[in-house]
């Protein structure tokens, strides 16, 4: 059941990332931001050239390796784990899904669509594919935690 469930999953969250970011490129002006919920988060549109906090600008071949070796690890040990925790699974998961969502930007765009603003803090303008990276590592975190906590490997 995993095996069908899971990549749906991960198709359907790569299709959302994707739309949200065809939905911002249509709607709003580059550099314009909207309210969206006020004091919560504001969208904008802004394109990043580089990697997280837009650090290495205009290194795509760079970021191009990067994400193969990492979507392919993670898609191994996803194979290779696909009976086993699914928090690990998930993990795996939201990594590979992330990746791939700006991926597929980088590759038809040269650049990665950023939308999100949070309006409460000074933090990086993201997308949807950032936070599924993000929520992947904090879950693949603790499936190794809850690993080396009960003394088991998967």
């Amino acid at each position: 059941m995993r095996k069908v469930i899971l990549p749906t999953v991960g198709i359907f969250l790569i299709i959302l990332d994707q739309l949200s970011k065809f939905w911002i490129v249509n709607h709003i002006e580059l550099g314009q931001v909207k309210i969206f919920l006020p004091g919560v988060f504001s969208l904008t549109y802004l394109r990043n050239y580089g990697a997280a906090f837009s650090i290495l600008q205009n290194q795509q071949w760079l970021f191009s390796l990067m994400t193969i070796v990492v979507v392919g690890s993670a898609l191994y040990y996803f194979i290779k784990n696909i009976k086993g925790d699914l928090w690990l699974l998930t993990g795996l998961l939201l990594v590979m899904t992330g990746g791939l969502g700006n991926f597929i930007d980088r590759l038809r765009l040269g650049y990665v669509v950023d939308m999100v603003h949070l309006d409460f803090m000074n933090f990086a303008i993201f997308n949807m594919a950032d936070s599924y990276l993000t929520v992947g590592v904090v879950l693949l975190t603790i499936a190794l935690w809850k690993e080396e906590k009960n003394g088991t490997k998967n």
